[in-house]
Formats: C-alpha cells, structure tokens, sequence
C-alpha cells in the first residue's frame, strides 16, 4: 500500500522538510504588544495574517514560553506593528530576550493603550475576542478597532534573512 504526502501522518514528516517549507514562504515582519501594568511588553512574530475584512478580525500565534505571552493572555486588547523597511534594529530587538524592549524605542499607545511602534509601515490595534490553546501556542483573534498605515516600504522575512519590500519586482504574467 503506497502512502502520499496527503495522508501520512504528521509524525513522519522530518523537521527538516518542514522548516525548508517554511523558508520559502515570504512574510512582513511583525512586532505584537500589549501592557503589563505600566509597563509596555511585545515580542516579533511571523505568525500574523488577516482572517476578514467584515468583520475586520486578524490573528496571531504566541509561543506560550514568551515573556510576553501571560501579560498578551489576560489583555483585553493588542498592538501589531508592521515594521517598515528600515526598521532591522526594531526586529531585533523584539526577536531577542531583553528585559527593556522598548527602552530606546518610540511608540505611542493606541486607543485602547496598546504599544504602537512609530514610524512603522502599518499598525493596528485590536480587541482581542479569542483565545485558541494548541500545544505550544495560542492564537489570538482580534478585531481591529484602529488602523493606520503609511508609503514606508515593509520589512520582509524570508529564507531566514531579512529584505526591503519595496525592491521587489513584479511578477510579470
């Protein structure tokens, strides 16, 4: 009996297949925040996509083990930056373990209160309406309350380096 990529189990698929799929698909480069307190707490994700425009929902996973993650868990709302294409330091800095992440950043809070990162490509701030535990993870639905976005050019991720999005070419037909 012969077995197809489609329905072998998942247990069989070798890690290095998987993360050679996931450098070849592009994303921007997102920084997800909240407040703890007084005090502004985020971290970079990848995992970031709309869901719907009616209502306007978007979702994002967070690794349970993030220092962020219990502080994003009892929020009531969230931020999501869209880093633009000079913002590599921002990236890394958010990507990283540092206790301060926004200690040498500008940002403004949202209406909610939500971190916003200045000068980013794209923000939005988002009421947070679900809360789905995978084992790992949890994805967070929100609907967006605000939204905001400028000509700046975004910061891309793929094949585990960082591009500008505005020297893509088009694809042409």
């Amino acid at each position: 009996m012969s077995t197809t990529a489609e329905n072998r189990p998942a247990a069989e698929v070798a890690e290095s297949d998987v993360k050679g799929l996931h450098r070849k698909f592009i994303t921007g480069v997102t920084i997800v925040t909240t407040m703890d307190g007084e005090r502004p707490r985020g971290l970079a994700v990848n995992a970031f996509s709309s869901i719907s425009l009616d209502p306007p929902l978007v979702m994002v996973c967070v690794q349970r083990t993030s220092s962020t993650y219990e502080p994003l868990f009892r929020a009531g709302h969230m931020g999501i930056s869209i880093l633009a294409s000079d913002q590599l330091p921002v990236a890394t800095v958010f990507a990283g373990k540092s206790d301060d992440k926004f200690a040498e950043l500008r940002w403004t809070a949202g209406a909610h209160g939500s971190p916003l990162i200045d000068s980013s490509a794209a923000v939005l701030e988002a009421r947070i309406q679900e809360r789905l535990q995978t084992s790992t993870h949890t994805i967070f639905v929100g609907r967006v309350t605000q939204a905001a976005h400028s000509e700046r050019p975004p910061l891309i991720y793929s094949a585990g380096g960082f591009y500008d999005g505005g020297q893509l070419d088009a694809a042409a037909l």
